[in-house]
């Protein structure tokens, strides 16, 4: 049985290589299982249409494996309809946050013919032993598939309950030199050496979110939050750089530090091991919230730590409230205060549009940003289904059909939907106005076309030189 697995590129102009993790986890389960495939990582290796063509008709193929965050439904079908032009009998198999959400949908409207939920890890095993063995689909639970064409979901998989456990990412099955030599291009600011000299992957240490945030949409939404043991993660840290030499490491999680005991079993486990490789980690944004925290923000420090990320989102309490954030902009700044103090950078994240957003609450906003002295990373909201903003722009009129609402999406910070009282003008103009008074403000020195997309930024500027307390964020938009 020919097997292709294909790594789809979201953002294909964007200097940005982000290895993908979720399908690094995927093909290593593959891998381990003994299944052989072949791999066409579009992202890495930035193929035109016609040398993907080429590749794709490379062999007869019986099942092709790909997965997407759901903004990226569009290229999903566009391209799951190239591979049945070539493949007409292929069993297409599709995964991550655009099987889960949309299920039906996708099934429905594209050439897919298997939707993996949630974890794909032991899913996709058993699921190609399945098709393997001419076996009935009914009894591979945690996905759903056309059957006379009618959608038919399996029982949901039972979580991995001790993802430490899972066997670490096979960097080798992808062009992993590729991803090590494209990290000069998203490590953020500032940097203990030259830019030139980073080499950095990513580390998953953790599966999903304490938090329930209105706007966001994951595929371990509303499951437990898991997370790995120290011992398990500073064993892959030891691993993957010493094997590639690397001198940063990435927490690539929806949340790596949920509660203070978990951060420091982390960072004691770093010291005594004595890693010498600088990281960086996503938290709660209320997670410091005393001066007696200071000694873990010194030893995060001495472990390597050269910042964290958390998101304010917004400095309005009313809108706040609304997200679900069960946060404030006091807690915000007082962490922020506490980090800067300890040597730490500070990463942001905005989401700006909700329905009481004003001129006055972006104003606000983007003040607080200036405040703590935070370039964000901004993005208009984008209500994903899922997710409770989506269910309200539906039950309002604001999306009608839920196809062409997905044919449209892509990135957060263009603006798709517009939930306020102001006109797309309008709400356009104030976000970047703010976004010139922080540029202004923080000497960040970004041209106007980059304000925004900070994404693509570093193919234009030298950031390096920058003040090392006014860092530029690198927007994950949930890679996921």
């Amino acid at each position: 049985m020919n097997i292709l697995v294909i790594n789809i590129s979201l953002r294909p102009k964007s200097p940005v290589k982000l290895f993908p993790v979720g399908l690094g986890y995927v093909t290593t389960a593959m891998k381990r299982d003994g299944v052989l495939f072949d791999l066409i990582d579009i992202d890495g290796h930035r193929y035109t249409e016609r040398q993907l063509d080429t590749l794709i008709q490379k062999k007869k193929y019986d099942v092709v494996c790909m997965g997407c965050i759901v903004t990226g439904y569009k290229l999903v079908k566009d391209l799951a309809a190239k591979i049945r032009q070539y493949h007409p009998y292929a069993v297409i198999v599709v995964g991550n946050s655009v099987a889960s959400s949309i299920t039906d949908t996708l099934l429905n409207n594209t050439e897919a013919d298997v939707a993996v939920i949630g974890e794909g890890d032991e899913t996709v095993v058993d699921l190609l032993a399945k098709i393997r063995n001419s076996e009935s689909l009914y009894e591979v639970t945690g996905i759903a598939f056309l059957d006379k064409g009618r959608v038919v979901k399996t029982q949901p998989r039972p979580l991995i309950k001790d993802i430490s456990i899972l066997p670490f990412i096979d960097f080798e099955i992808f062009d992993v030199d590729i991803y090590i030599e494209g990290s000069k291009n998203y490590v953020s600011d500032p940097l203990p050496f030259p830019r030139d000299q980073v080499r950095a992957l990513p580390v998953n240490t953790a599966r999903g979110c304490i938090a329930d945030c209105g706007f966001c949409y994951h595929v371990f939404k509303g499951v437990p939050y898991r997370f790995r043991s120290a011992d398990s993660i500073v064993a892959e840290i030891k691993e993957i750089t010493n094997k590639y030499d690397l001198n940063v490491i990435q927490f690539w999680d929806e949340l790596t530090f949920f509660s203070k005991k978990h951060s420091e079993d982390l960072v004691n486990r770093m010291l005594e091991e004595g890693l010498q490789t600088c990281w960086t980690a996503s938290c709660r944004a209320n997670l410091f919230d005393n001066e007696s925290d200071m000694e873990l923000i010194h030893k995060m420090k001495q472990a390597g730590c050269r910042g964290l990320s958390y998101s304010l989102e917004s400095a309005d309490p009313e809108i706040l409230k609304a997200m679900n954030k069960h946060i404030t902009v006091k807690d915000f700044t007082y962490q922020t205060a506490l980090l800067r103090r300890g040597g730490l950078s500070v990463w942001t994240s905005l989401v700006i549009g909700y329905p009481q957003e004003t001129p006055m609450t972006i104003k606000k906003t983007f003040d607080c940003c200036i405040e703590n002295q935070i370039y964000p990373s901004a993005g208009f909201l984008l209500p994903q289904p899922g997710s409770a903003v989506y269910d309200y722009s539906k039950e309002r009129g604001y999306i009608v059909e839920e196809e062409d609402y997905l044919m449209k999406l892509g990135d957060r910070q263009d603006l798709r939907i517009n939930l306020t009282s102001m006109s797309d003008e309008q709400l356009e103009h104030e976000v970047k106005e703010g976004l010139k008074r922080c540029n202004e403000a923080l000497g960040t020195g970004l041209k106007e076309t980059e304000l925004i997309k900070t994404q693509y930024y570093r193919a234009h500027n030298e950031v390096s030189q920058l003040d090392p307390v006014q860092p530029i964020p690198l927007d994950k938009s949930r890679q996921e």
